[in-house]
Order: structure tokens, then sequence, then C-alpha cells
């Protein structure tokens, strides 16, 4: 089964989403044991930005804003790759991105004299380019790194099923499957930060390199595959 063929299941996506959302654990818990900074956490930046302004430490601020900056460089790359191939009716639109994600990971685990803001700007537009690629491949439905957002969206649909429970009334009886679709993700992003938190800090940056390998194990079959084929051209 291709996880990242340009003709998308509910399964597919629900895989896909749950292998990436436990690799975004484990560089963003991992990568906090290797340099001391979360790397998708892009409100805790934003108030940094904000709370240095105003404290006066202008310098902590630009750095967090470049930090937010790099996750917005990452999202536009991957958008920009997936625009080109789809442009070029190519089947690769969704494993480029993916591939690009797996040998910048794998460069990271060789970055130990990078100095930390370059290493935390570089790990930022990696994930970056990972919720961008999972968003527009489940056309919004699933975004890896905003765990926020799942979070939200489970104490939705608890809402809604407690009030169908109690009333039955139908308009309120909640998506089961999106439930167990976003406890699943927030399952897999807390198992993989546990395993990235615990191989980052007994193997450091190398731990960088399997989870090259998952990414590069995802998308390399289907840019091989079908790298001959063309596909009609898709809405972007």
């Amino acid at each position: 089964m291709a996880l990242v063929a340009h003709r998308r299941t509910a399964l597919t996506d629900r895989i896909l989403a749950t292998l990436l959302a436990g690799v975004a654990g484990a560089v963003n818990a991992g990568g906090f044991f290797a340099i001391g900074k979360y790397t998708s956490h892009m409100t805790g930046y934003l108030s940094q930005v904000a709370d240095n302004i105003a404290d006066g430490h202008f310098a902590i601020a630009v750095a967090a804003l470049s930090a937010i900056i790099a996750f917005v460089v990452g999202a536009t790359l991957s958008s920009l790759l997936v625009i080109w191939s789809r442009l070029g009716r190519t089947r690769h639109q969704y494993a480029l991105p993916i591939m690009v994600q797996g040998l910048a990971l794998l460069s990271f685990a060789f970055s130990r004299n990078w100095g930390v803001s370059p290493q935390i700007a570089f790990l930022c537009c990696i994930m970056g380019m990972q919720n961008a690629t999972i968003t527009k491949l489940s056309k919004t439905r699933v975004r890896t790194t905003h765990v926020t957002g799942m979070v939200t969206d489970i104490g939705i649909e608890t809402g809604r099923a407690l009030f169908w429970l109690t009333s039955k009334h139908i308009e309120t009886k909640p998506n089961w499957q999106k439930f167990a679709t976003l406890v699943q993700l927030v399952l897999s992003y807390l198992i993989g930060g546990i395993l990235g938190a615990i191989g980052f800090a007994k193997v450091g940056f190398l731990f960088s390199v399997p989870l090259a390998l998952i990414l590069l194990g995802i998308s390399l079959p289907t840019l091989l595959v079908v790298k001959h084929r063309r596909t009609p051209a898709a809405s972007i």
C-alpha cells in the first residue's frame, strides 16, 4: 500500500498521519534533549517574541521570530513542491516533500557543530514542511504537529458525545471515526515523544537517522515505482 500515492483513501491518510505524528513527537521532544528547544510549538515562540519585546530583550525576540520564520519557510517549501509536482502532472506531489524531509533529518544527524540557532531553525523548517504536507494531503483534515488543535477537536467531539448520550439528539451525534483518529494521532505523538526523548538523550543527534529512514521508507517506494508515470492535473 503506497501511503503517499496521489489517490487517497481515509485509511492511507490515517496510517500516514499516525506515522508522521510519531516522527513529529520524536523530533519535538527529542530535539529538546539535543538542543534544548522545542521545534514545533509556534504558539510558544510567538509568545516569546511578544514577552521579550515587552521586556526589551530584542535578541531573544529575534531568535524566537527566526524559528517562526523557519517553520513558515518549511511550509512554503512543501507547498511549492506539491504545486510543482501537480503542474508537472507527476504522481510525486506528496512523496517528494516527505523525501526532502527525510533527507533533511538525515543531515541533522551530523549537525552537532552547526550551533544552536541554525539547528533550531532547521528542525522548525522540517516540522513546517511536515505539517504543510499532511495538511494538503488530507485536505486540511489533519495537522500532525498541531497537537493543540487535535486536543481541542477531541474536546469538541467529547462534548457532542456527552450531549448525544443524554438527549439522543441526532444533530449532535459525534463523529466517532474522527474522534478515534484524533486520539490515535495524539497517542502516536506522545509515544513518538517518549521514544525521541529517550533516543536523543542516549544516542544524541544520530537518533535522527532512524526517524529519517521512516520518512524515506514512506516516500521512496512511490518515487521509484511511479517515476515515469504521469497523472492528470489536480487542483492546487
